[in-house]
């Protein structure tokens, strides 16, 4: 049962994007909505919290724009107002919302009060607009409590066409619909129709409500990203996985994990393997996941010192390794973490 005699303090956090936009009256052009004044343009957002604050970034990112220095800055904003608020709303651009909703799950250790980001494929001024419809929806599930009064959703998620989406599995499958993002690997944690319906089966609840929220903030950035092609040419391979600069190699690779079978390109990455780099084997594919023990392309990998990602998303990748390399200068403890399901991240 979802409790609802005590209504939320929310914090809502503009960072840019389409949905904060509006037609200006005199001259027709999109300019950013002022979110202070977000209960007389939405005012059905407070039958749900008591309280809603408005933070707006400045400047507004656009989320195409999106580098750490930012999840750095939202991360520290919800640090720093976390014991006021009962959950934070994340507007954000769609194009990099689910590398944010990554990046923030990793960087947010102890989380115990929902951070969910939304956002829209059209202004939040126009009639047809489907802003409307996902902040409302944001804004009660970041409000929502169980019979305890703990939060029905503490995790990082992104909530969008009526689904709430666990942010670090979702990724952004479609730039013309409203249904933009889609989490193949997992099922929603939550769907908005006449009620909200919860999944607690798939939700994360922390061990210990009282937990103090800390946030990693050293984020090692030195990840490339190898997309295997038809056509792929050895100097292209050896620049990417052999590169000074690069720490990690995040390879997308076909099907279960299958890439080129020829010499040239098993040397090259065993070259990278023997420099210790981090080479971790992601699938191009929307859905399915990672098995290097299945075909022989993908055992030739796996015995060159390429680690499994299971099925992570390529978001989730960059974002975890990130956080990880930041920990640690230890590759070897790194890809050992790697393999691990620390925010819900992969199923093994």
């Amino acid at each position: 049962m979802i409790s609802l005699n005590r209504k939320a303090a929310i914090l809502l956090i503009y960072t840019g994007g389409t949905i904060g936009m509006k037609e200006d009256p005199e001259d027709q052009t999109l300019k950013p909505f002022d979110f202070s004044q977000i209960l007389d343009e939405v005012p059905e957002l407070g039958k749900f919290a008591f309280k809603i604050d408005a933070y707006t970034f400045s400047p507004l990112i656009d989320s195409s724009d999106v580098e750490p220095g930012f999840w750095i800055d939202l991360a520290r904003l919800i640090k720093s107002r976390y014991d006021e608020y009962d959950g934070f709303v994340i507007l954000h651009g769609t194009d990099t919302m689910a590398f944010s909703a990554s990046a923030l799950s990793f960087m947010l250790e102890g989380l115990t009060k929902p951070v969910i980001f939304t956002g829209s494929q059209l202004p939040i001024g126009r009639p047809r607009t489907d802003g409307k419809e996902n902040l409302v929806s944001a804004v009660e599930i970041a409000s929502a409590k169980d019979e305890n009064g703990h939060s029905m959703v503490p995790e990082v998620c992104i909530c969008f066409d009526s689904l709430l989406l666990r942010g670090n599995r979702s990724t952004k499958a479609d730039a013309e619909n409203f249904n933009a993002f889609r989490s193949p690997n997992i099922a929603p944690l939550a769907e908005a129709g006449i009620s909200i319906r919860y999944d607690r089966r798939l939700i994360r609840y922390p061990d210990d409500w009282d937990k103090t929220l800390s946030v990693n903030t050293e984020l090692d950035t030195r990840v490339s990203i190898l997309k295997i092609h038809p056509g792929i040419t050895p100097q292209v391979v050896r620049n990417i996985l052999l590169g000074a600069e690069t720490r990690a190699v995040i390879i997308e690779t076909y099907g279960s994990g299958n890439a080129i079978s020829r010499d040239w390109f098993i040397d090259i990455v065993r070259q990278a393997g023997a420099m210790n780099k981090i080479l971790l084997n992601v699938t191009q594919c929307l859905a399915g996941r990672v098995n290097m023990d299945l075909y022989a392309t993908g055992k030739k990998l796996k015995e060159a010192g390429v680690i499994t990602g299971y099925d992570l998303t390529t978001e989730s990748a960059l974002a975890k390794l990130f956080v990880l390399m930041g920990k640690s200068q230890d590759n070897s403890w790194v890809k050992e973490t790697l393999e691990q399901d620390l925010k819900g991240e992969i199923d093994r």
